[in-house]
């Protein structure tokens, strides 16, 4: 036998949901994932980067803009650049000193911080790469430099950066560089 009670607690509505402590919990959560997003902006990997911008030497009308980004795999070399002969050939590389006063032939010779290397006949850090131009005389691309960096011994800031008239393997073993500049610009963060 079933038993009906229609008393009034049977009418009673269920037990309320307290509003503060839910709330109080939500705006905990909120403020720990706030905290921990800023933590992330904090910590996280910000990239190396520096430029120069190649100006024309004496004579030449050569010129553009070279930026080096650090990766994991060494730095990338992004080149865009103009005014060279058409379909020709040229080294692009970074010298010990950061002068292009006259003509880039204040630079130095080509940057080599493992100087052991430079008796072998190996190509150097700073021997970055041979670029082709175009029919309109322009280059546009990159390369990854794995044996320089933006900071420590082998860092390339402050340096110059010079593209020369020749290709880099017509003087795999000079220490000044590829021929004459065509164009010269210090490496800046």
């Amino acid at each position: 036998m079933k038993q009906r009670f229609d008393g009034p607690e049977s009418r009673r509505p269920p037990a309320a949901i307290h509003p503060v402590p839910s709330l109080m919990l939500s705006l905990s959560l909120l403020a720990s994932v706030m905290l921990l997003g800023g933590c992330g902006l904090l910590f996280q990997h910000h990239e190396k980067r520096a430029d120069a911008t190649l100006q024309p030497t004496g004579g030449n009308t050569a010129s553009g803009t070279v930026t080096f980004i650090e990766r994991a795999d060494g730095v990338q070399v992004s080149y865009n650049l103009s005014g060279m002969p058409p379909n020709s050939d040229h080294a692009l590389q970074i010298h010990e000193r950061g002068d292009c006063i006259v003509s880039g032939s204040d630079g130095g010779p080509v940057f080599a911080p493992a100087s052991e290397r430079t008796n072998s006949g190996s190509k150097v850090e700073g021997d970055l790469a041979s670029i082709h131009a175009d029919a309109n005389g322009s280059a546009t691309g990159f390369i990854v430099a794995s044996d320089v960096s933006l900071d420590g011994v082998r860092s390339v800031l402050s340096r110059a950066l010079l593209l020369h008239r020749d290709a880099a393997d017509t003087y795999a073993l000079t220490p000044h560089g590829a021929g004459p500049a065509l164009a010269c610009g210090v490496i800046r963060q």
